[in-house]
């Protein structure tokens, strides 16, 4: 080997101890083609085969090009005298153990990061701990038990926990509207018109217990709004889904309070996708037209339908539904039949005008619309912080 020993036997290098050369120096050290010292000492009589030869080594001829045996040349020769000194023991095993460490750890780490990043990808990881986590989905999670998988009695029961009615008072009356729990003491999303202006807030949950509730912040140009029941806890959280991967044809839920009675469960398919819908942003204009008929005024098309929407106005894209939608039904959850929320549905087309004495004459005629449950991710930590109302 090329200067890797003395004469002596003794290492060049005083990491390895003296006398031990042959055995600690082959998993270290590369072997070389030159020829043997004729000043060493003569290999050992018993064959070299006999001696057992450590994982990742060749045996005869494989230096000097692959020439045979012990014999041919004296690259061969060489090879075979170092090869036949090396006693087999511990050290191999150790020595490849600690060359592996660092990628199996290395692969170890790099699983840790994926699984984090594959929990949530557009959302992520609203918070990793603490009761203002919110469950959301960026595939698509099984909220209902398989058992009633794909069923709308099946999401119905999952989901309807999680979904409250909201009774709004405000100088131009009262308005019911419906409440996305997102978390177990009492965040809810809900529609920005549904309680703007308003004096006083109330929220029921499907078991009967009734809260007051506090605005923490509204987004008009979204149509959205974030508010906190006092005193809450234990509530049953909705799972947020993935509204980009929603088609036209999938079949939906929509559960809210139409005119005020709570649970109220339909169910359609998804007519349409990014329809651009225009709703008021004036609050004066939301008590006036939303009161107590709950009709929300919108444009689509150029067309203005249940009312004047009056001049300030914002366009958001929307998933279009079949689903029943009726007053009430704003704030509320369009699911998917996983029972995750892909959406919240915000806005109805009524065949009535929108005065309150003929809300009763009205009645859904199939084209519903729903904000998208990612534009609604999206935006929530701007209603944490306010909302962009109060900027």
């Amino acid at each position: 080997m090329t200067e890797s020993f003395r004469r002596s036997g003794e290492y060049e290098n005083p990491e390895y101890p003296q006398g031990h050369g042959e055995q600690a120096a082959y998993p270290q050290q590369q072997y070389s083609p030159s020829p043997v010292n004729p000043e060493w000492p003569a290999p050992p009589a018993q064959a070299p085969a006999q001696a057992p030869v450590p994982a990742g080594f060749a045996t005869e001829g494989a230096y000097g090009g692959g020439h045979g045996g012990a014999g041919h040349g004296g690259d061969g020769d060489g090879g075979t005298a170092v090869m036949a000194a090396v006693p087999a023991g511990p050290a191999p095993a150790a020595a490849h153990k600690k060359r592996t460490r660092g990628p199996l750890a290395l692969l170890a780490a790099v699983a840790i990061v994926a699984a984090a990043i594959g929990g949530g990808t557009a959302y992520g990881i609203q918070e990793l701990t603490g009761s203002d986590t919110v469950t959301s989905s960026s595939t698509s999670t099984t909220v209902v038990p398989s058992s009633a998988k794909g069923t709308v009695s099946g999401v119905a029961k999952a989901v309807s926990p999680s979904i409250v009615e909201i009774n709004a008072t405000s100088n131009a009356g009262e308005s019911t509207g419906s409440g996305v729990v997102i978390t177990s003491d009492g965040e809810i999303i809900t529609n920005n018109h549904v309680i703007s202006g308003a004096t006083s807030i109330k929220a029921s949950t499907s078991d009967g217990k009734t809260y007051t509730a506090k605005v923490v912040g509204t987004d008009s140009k979204k149509d959205l709004a974030l508010i906190k029941l006092e005193n809450a806890s234990g509530l049953k959280t909705a799972t947020l889904g993935d509204s980009s991967g929603v088609q036209v044809g999938d079949t939906v839920v929509a559960i809210g309070s139409p005119e005020g009675l709570t649970g109220t469960v339909t169910s359609g398919i998804v007519s349409a996708l990014d329809r651009d819908v225009t709703v008021s942003t004036d609050e004066s204009q939301q008590q006036q037209q939303g009161g107590g008929s709950g009709q929300w005024p919108f444009e689509f098309g150029g067309r203005e339908f249940n009312g004047d929407t009056g001049s300030s106005t914002t366009t958001y894209k929307a998933l279009q539904t079949d689903a029943s939608l009726n007053p009430g039904n704003s704030g509320g959850a369009l699911i998917d039949m996983n029972g995750n929320i892909v959406g919240i549905n915000s806005a109805m087309y009524s065949a009535a005008s929108g005065s309150s004495s003929s809300s009763s004459a009205a009645g859904s005629v199939g084209l519903g619309f729903a904000i998208p449950i990612n534009t609604v991710k999206a935006d929530l930590a701007t209603l944490r912080a306010g909302g962009s109302d109060s900027n």
